[in-house]
């Protein structure tokens, strides 16, 4: 009997979904603005949320290794 077939059969003391699928959390989707654009540039701003990255890139392509070697 394999993992999945025994949580869906005897169920588990560690995860309430017992080898089912999970549903879609709400505004953990790739529709999500919130999900999609607060991590780079805090849109919308949210208080209870932390701040964004400071580590995007606006987009922008970062130089290549070999055109940025170490002198």
């Amino acid at each position: 009997m394999g993992l999945k077939d025994r949580l869906l059969k005897q169920g588990s003391t560690l995860t309430a979904f017992n080898g089912a699928t999970p549903s879609t959390i709400p505004g953990a989707s790739d529709q999500s603005v919130l999900h999609n654009e607060y991590s780079i540039n805090g849109n919308p701003h949210v208080n209870t949320k932390p701040e964004p990255s400071t580590l995007d890139l606006d987009g922008l392509t970062p130089p290549r290794y070999t055109e940025n070697l170490p002198g």
